[in-house]
């Protein structure tokens, strides 16, 4: 274990096995301790026996305070006093609920006969995801290289893209529902408008870390000033660029909810604030949980790929 703790030292598969399985099981110990030990919270009661109080009933769920309130009126009063267990919140279920809603999420039926499924919302989220980032990075990559190979271009460019990119996405979101309509078009553009200008700063600052050496040597080999940027940097940053990607597609995951707020009547959005309405909150860490999975696997799929594109490049297998 001390080899962990190292300065840049790399440690066995082993270990990084062992660590990365514990940041997962980490929080769920937590969860679990919060939702299953009465000591570390509860702070409401499960009503189980209403007693004699008329306004409780079986299943509620009341403060402790309350609760006590109403066991010391019965006990005044002479009557059945209410029984309940400590509980938490309705909006905490416990692991074990989400567990099984990861599965019946996927058979049960909408709540309206019109709701969506939950792989019907999946679906349709990761289709926007897929156009917003891939229109996103269509522009954004090359002008990203420009930028950081030209310098007149990012003279050009970037003071305005350094100022754009502190105006939030949201923003934009009446703007885009007048000119786009009220189905996918705003939430795509929005998609867009969160990742496409930090990729361009992100590419361009990847470009210009390539080292000047392979620059004066292709210079050197007869290579012309216009080919540089076909023949020399775009490959040389290919690894580099690879992972900024990866990154950004984080990005693009989370302007999702806020893109999909936006008229929404589709998406994993839809099911979330439907699920959390009729107070579904399984369903609704079930979804969230979903994103999260598809996330990660998509990011572990991806450096997969790219260790078989760029087997030569060290620093992308450690960042896997």
């Amino acid at each position: 274990m001390r080899s962990w703790f190292q300065v840049l030292r790399p440690i066995s598969p082993r270990a990084r096995l062992v660590l990365g399985c514990m940041s997962f099981l980490l929080p769920v110990v937590i969860w679990c301790i919060v939702t299953y030990v009465p000591a570390v919270w509860h702070p409401q009661m499960l009503i189980t026996d209403p007693g004699s109080a008329e306004y409780l009933q079986a299943g509620m769920r009341m403060d402790k305070a309350a609760f006590a309130d109403a066991v010391k009126e019965a006990e005044d009063d002479h009557k059945p006093p209410p029984k309940g267990t400590p509980c938490n919140p309705i909006y905490l279920p416990a692991p074990h609920e989400v567990a099984a809603a990861l599965y019946t999420a996927f058979i049960t039926p909408p709540a309206t006969l019109d709701g969506p499924w939950l792989h019907q919302s999946l679906w349709h989220s990761i289709r926007i995801i897929f156009w917003g980032y891939v229109i996103s990075s269509l522009i954004g990559m090359p002008l990203g290289i420009l930028c950081g190979a030209y310098t007149a271009v990012a003279r050009v460019n970037e003071p305005f893209i350094e100022f754009f990119r502190y105006l939030p996405a949201p923003a934009f979101g009446a703007l885009m529902v007048a000119i786009l309509g009220i189905y996918d078009g705003p939430k795509i553009a929005i998609i867009v408008i969160g990742t496409f200008f930090q990729q361009v700063l992100i590419i361009a600052n990847t470009t210009r870390k390539l080292d000047p050496a392979l620059l004066e040597a292709a210079l050197t080999l007869g290579t012309r000033n216009r080919q540089l940027l076909t023949r020399v940097v775009v490959p040389a940053i290919l690894p580099d660029l690879y992972r900024d990607q990866r990154i950004l597609l984080g990005w693009a995951w989370t302007y999702l909810i806020v893109a999909e707020l936006i008229g929404t009547t589709s998406g994993i959005t839809w099911f979330i604030t439907q699920q959390a309405r009729y107070q579904h909150f399984p369903n609704v860490y079930a979804a969230i949980a979903m994103i999260g999975i598809i996330g990660l696997g998509t990011d572990q799929l991806l450096a997969i790929v790219g260790r078989r594109l760029f087997p030569w490049d060290r620093s992308l297998a450690k960042f896997a």
